[in-house]
């Protein structure tokens, strides 16, 4: 079977879904459609491919030569696939973050009445739709979706049964690279490079806003903070600053306060034996991350929000170990809470980031509140460590991924 995949541009979130599902296929020709930072990810991660297309220049054909198609919160190209008349089936590792104004009852109407005779046709059919509400109207237009487990999303489901969706929803535990995963815990090495002793994983980054020469406020803020980190704490003598913004000419090693900086984009198994391997883990609070590390073993101490899913997620999660301890910019800013709403809160979370670098007081203010968190996470037992982990895989725990997705497709 020649299956097409292809994923949103937000972030590494659902491109490295996309690739912990095309893992789980190696049976079939898995073919990778795509630009931008879910390109990049593709590209970085190839082997989980048997090709990879730069651009959306020629979908009609890829779809046209394509048994099924997978995308993960990609709502177009479920729209593509749709209207080309393949089965498309929907991953999804944030089904429980979609807000949206029109009723479910109104979506699933408007997708029953979706015309299917050309792309553009349909996209104005959906066009008083939101962007979030066209991730759930893909959900209704689906064969199959494949759902993440998440607080709420049980509640979200039922909410799809009753306004009548006709398509299968699966909810399905962590949606992440299994096998890359079991060989990171065995290896008990990263490899024959240098160790460390910190990960700062930046994930991503790039979405609809944020971009790595513009709207950048977030990484200049780290850029200036990085120095400091290390001035005060000399217990760490190398750090890996990784993610999307440190790719090609980005890419470096630094000397500050004494201490080796690698900045780097790893291939995503590459950063699983590094994250099975070094002490510690800083990470931005994204789901696929949160799990990779839990699985690993590993309790990761949160940084600051880049946008407003990871306030989502946080606050979700703010019962637990993970949220309690989690980095927060309203600790620089007391009563700070961004609008409820996806653009408007990265927005506003952009420009609290640009506020704190470039105010002395204010960043005084960041670096010592997150240095009183690093030091409640440093100072965790092994014990407190684990139960914090075993706490977050028992709350985001769900049927094995792999078992749902093999479910949906003919062997071979």
């Amino acid at each position: 079977m020649r299956i097409l995949m292809g994923a949103q541009n937000c972030g590494f979130g659902p491109a490295s879904v996309l690739v912990a599902v095309a893992r789980q296929l190696p049976e079939h020709k898995r073919v990778f459609v795509g630009d931008d930072v879910a390109a990049a990810f593709a590209h970085r991660n190839a082997p989980a491919f048997d090709g990879v297309h730069d651009g959306t220049h020629d979908l009609d054909g890829l779809l046209a030569d394509s048994d099924l198609v997978v995308s993960a919160m990609d709502a177009d190209l479920v729209l593509h696939s749709v209207v080309a008349h393949r089965p498309v089936v929907l991953v999804d590792c944030l089904f429980g973050f979609w807000q949206h104004r029109h009723s479910l009852a109104r979506i699933r109407e408007l997708c029953a009445g979706l015309p299917r005779d050309s792309f553009p046709a349909a996209r104005r059919h959906l066009a008083r739709l939101s962007p979030h509400e066209r991730v759930l109207a893909a959900h209704f237009l689906a064969d199959h979706s494949v759902v993440q487990n998440f607080p709420g999303v049980p509640r979200r489901m039922a909410g799809f049964a009753a306004a009548g969706a006709s398509g299968g929803m699966h909810l399905t535990g962590p949606l992440v690279d299994r096998e890359g995963l079991r060989a990171a815990r065995g290896d008990g090495r990263a490899d024959d490079g240098p160790g460390y002793d910190l990960i700062v994983n930046t994930g991503g980054f790039k979405n609809f806003l944020l971009d790595f020469d513009d709207r950048n406020d977030y990484l200049r803020l780290l850029d200036r903070w990085i120095p400091d980190l290390l001035a005060d704490w000399p217990r760490f003598g190398g750090v890996l600053l990784c993610g999307g913004p440190y790719a090609g000419h980005r890419a470096r090693t630094l000397r500050t306060a004494g201490r080796r900086v690698d900045r780097r984009f790893l291939p995503q198994r590459e950063l699983l034996r590094r994250v099975a391997t070094t002490p510690h883990y800083l990470l931005a609070p994204g789901l696929s991350a949160l799990h990779e590390a839990t699985l690993l073993g590993r309790l990761p101490l949160a940084l600051h929000e880049q946008h407003y899913a990871h306030t989502f997620t946080v606050r979700h999660l703010a019962g637990t170990l993970f949220g309690r301890l989690a980095g927060r910019f309203s600790d620089v800013l007391p009563g700070h809470a961004p609008p409820e709403d996806d653009l408007a809160g990265t927005e506003a979370l952009v420009a609290v980031a640009g506020r704190i670098r470039e105010d002395d007081g204010l960043y005084a203010r960041f670096r010592g509140t997150f240095n009183e968190r690093l030091e409640r996470y440093l100072a965790l037992t092994p014990h407190q460590r684990q139960e914090g982990v075993a706490e977050l895989r028992r709350l985001l725990d769900g049927p094995p991924a792999p078992a749902v997705i093999a479910g949906l497709l003919p062997a071979g």
